[in-house]
């Protein structure tokens, strides 16, 4: 599938681009998202040339991950990046990190419900999901205010970037 373009009332989300390069970096320097996210760390800038330039459009190409940046219609400010995974046929994951100066705003919320909007009108999907290690409190209350119900904690679920096991937070939303 080629990359698409959807509005909010205060958003543009899209495909990153080259000229994204320096915004990505700079937000993945942020510790939270080094700690909450599979990131590189460190996050070099090599990091975000290759992610922008190679992995995102490959995934797209793939039709098995479609990441979105989502940017401010105001400023042109990066928020965030939101995507949606194949997991299994019909069962997509949503995924997101957002900017630390674009938080608290409802912009991931307003994002995040964009492309699952698109996903619930183009894809095959009866579920997404929503994994996020626990103590991540941002993350969980944006999943919660897009209507996802938290249905569970799996302990020890993956290793994170600081080497260790931790217990991970699982939520479903059905098709509505």
């Amino acid at each position: 599938m080629d990359p698409v373009t959807l509005e909010t009332d205060r958003l543009l989300l899209r495909a990153f681009a080259p000229a994204d390069v320096d915004a990505v970096y700079e937000a993945c320097q942020d510790e939270d998202i080094q700690y909450y996210t599979p990131v590189p760390v460190p996050y070099r800038r090599a990091d975000a040339e290759e992610l922008v330039g190679e992995k995102l459009p490959a995934q797209w190409a793939e039709d098995k991950d479609y990441t979105l940046g989502a940017f401010r219609k105001d400023t042109g400010a990066l928020v965030g990046s939101y995507c949606l995974t194949l997991i299994s046929r019909g069962v997509w994951e949503l995924g997101y990190w957002a900017v630390k100066e674009q938080r608290r705003r409802g912009y991931s919320v307003e994002a995040a419900r964009a492309l699952c909007d698109w996903g619930w009108s183009t894809l095959d999907v009866h579920r997404i999901e929503w994994w996020a290690m626990t103590g991540n409190t941002g993350s969980r209350a944006v999943a919660e205010e897009l209507g996802f119900t938290v249905e569970g904690t799996l302990r020890n679920r993956s290793i994170a970037n600081d080497g260790e096991p931790h217990d991970w937070w699982v939520g479903g939303l059905l098709r509505p």
